[in-house]
């Protein structure tokens, strides 16, 4: 499908101060955005980046038929833009999709879009320590209609920000003991709008005691550790270790799934199960529990301090102690960076792959 370009002529670029990029908040010049109407997605298009026209019964707004992705672009050594692990997102995006009643993207539209604006936009990828190009796809129903039933409408949108770490010092986080964010049945294993939504009134009572996010929990026992803030987790435990199981709750992380692959490239042994804080609090208890960490496209491999449970906290070892959460930490990144071989193929580097997928 051929996608229109119209260029901005009146770039924004050289008033960016690199030196200060707030997450999120600089948008780069352009977007990409693609139609969905009579059953058929058309009229893709990059535009210059601005705001969108909505009508007050746009369905989204009211029934929450809406999901969107986190990547990221940074640059080689030579200058080349190079996108992590793309398609991954792409289909976990089609997976949120079903299961909010949605229409599914052609691989070749959402790569093409894709590719087509980072070309275009590069020079926006920033070049200073940990800093990134974030990319944000998401989707969502564009019915004129309060009615409630699925849309027939909907519009895919992608743009990009230039942004700095999403953390800057190890976090402390609060387990949750009385909100829960996902239950069995549930929409925990899709990237949907309202899954954050629900999650800012329990960060923001965190927040307000001294800590910078949630340890989320199973909504039947709060006794099994689930996700933390937007992130997936991991432990430590001797010398093995442990995340929570995919179980449908959980978001399926591409930065998890990146960390569990380089962790088993390294020899040490990953279990994916039910993970029991109380075994936990015994691990520590016992000098057994030497590290946690959480993963996700912003935060990328996060160290976490401490986290309080039942009025205690649980404080982990000193950061320059941590064997494998400042392995990871930096193994990533360097592979995001091309400063080492990519050995599984999760590298898109722009010149060198057609901008047309299959």
């Amino acid at each position: 499908m051929h996608i229109s370009i119209h260029k901005t002529t009146n770039s924004s670029l050289s008033t960016v101060d690199f030196s200060d990029l707030p997450f999120g908040k600089i948008k780069s010049d352009h977007m990409f955005i693609v139609d969905y109407s009579d059953k058929k997605w058309h009229s893709p298009r990059i535009v210059p980046y601005d705001n969108i026209p909505l009508s007050p019964a746009t369905s989204a707004l009211h029934y929450g038929q809406a999901i969107f992705e986190g990547m990221k672009a940074q640059l080689s050594p030579s200058g080349v833009p190079l996108i992590f692990r793309a398609d991954q997102n792409f289909a976990r995006m089609n997976k949120s999709a079903e299961r909010m009643c949605m229409p599914t993207l052609p691989k070749s539209l959402f790569m093409d879009g894709l590719t087509q604006l980072i070309a275009l936009d590069k020079n926006w990828i920033p070049k200073g320590d940990g800093q990134s190009l974030y990319i944000r796809p998401f989707m969502f129903a564009t019915d004129d209609s309060v009615g409630v039933r699925v849309s027939e409408t909907y519009s895919f949108i992608i743009f990009t920000s230039p942004v700095s770490p999403y953390y800057a010092h190890p976090l402390k986080i609060k387990v949750a003991d009385k909100y829960v964010r996902a239950f069995n049945g549930g929409v925990g294993a899709a990237k949907a709008a309202g899954n954050y939504g629900a999650s800012m009134l329990p960060t923001k009572e965190a927040y307000s005691q001294g800590y910078h996010q949630v340890m989320w929990m199973d909504g039947h026992e709060f006794r099994y550790i689930e996700e933390t803030g937007t992130t997936n987790i991991f432990f430590v435990v001797g010398d093995k270790v442990i995340t929570p199981a995919l179980d449908g709750n959980i978001l399926d992380g591409v930065t998890r799934k990146s960390c569990i692959q380089l962790l088993e490239d390294a020899g040490v042994t990953v279990e994916q199960k039910r993970v029991d804080i109380n075994e936990l609090i015994e691990a520590h208890n016992q000098g057994q529990l030497l590290d946690a960490f959480c993963t996700g496209t912003a935060a990328s491999v996060m160290h976490i301090e401490l986290f309080n449970y039942i009025g205690e906290d649980i404080v982990l070892p000193q950061v320059a102690e941590r064997q494998w959460s400042n392995y990871l930490h930096k193994k990533l990144d360097a592979i995001k960076c091309g400063l080492e071989p990519d050995n599984h193929g999760w590298i898109l580097a722009l010149n060198e792959t057609a901008t047309s997928s299959s």
